[in-house]
């Protein structure tokens, strides 16, 4: 993909985990000073599907709002160390999934783990940007306004 041809989004958009059949946007942060991408994941189980490991767990796309959640399953992919903002190290699993971010489409290494103090549920860090988009970190939601909620449509 050529220069021209990246997408540019903001700071913040709404992004569709469409791999992982969960039909509620949930809002991310556009970190491009995170290598990896995480995944705000509750009620996380390990399991084997033929001898691989697999992670079933709750998505609940809105922070402070109980409606919207979706259980999954994935494979996992890895296990990564990961340090947080917070300076602390902690190992993750690693699925891959296909999202979808404006009209674009395209597989993502997602960490899943717990984001409750975050202010963002999803985090798209850079390797997930790469070759792919650029961020204009004077805009949001350059992809489309939020999804109205519930209450008010």
């Amino acid at each position: 993909m050529t220069r021209q041809r990246l997408l540019v989004i903001g700071w913040r958009e709404w992004i569709t985990l469409s791999g992982l059949e969960c039909p509620t946007p949930i809002k991310a942060k556009i970190d491009t000073g995170a290598a990896t991408s995480a995944l705000h994941a509750s009620k996380l189980e390990y399991f084997e599907v033929d001898g691989h490991p697999w992670v079933r767990f709750t998505i609940r796309p809105h922070q402070r709002r109980t409606g919207g959640a979706t259980r999954v399953e994935a494979p996992v992919i890895d296990e990564r160390r990961v340090r947080s903002s917070n300076g602390k190290s902690e190992l993750r699993p690693v699925i891959e999934t296909e999202i979808s971010l404006g009209e674009q489409v395209w597989n993502v290494e997602l960490t899943l783990t717990r984001r409750n103090a975050m202010g963002f549920r999803m985090l798209l860090g850079r390797r997930a940007l790469r070759r792919r988009a650029v961020v204009d970190v004077g805009s949001s939601y350059r992809l489309g306004a939020p999804p109205l909620r519930q209450e008010e449509a």
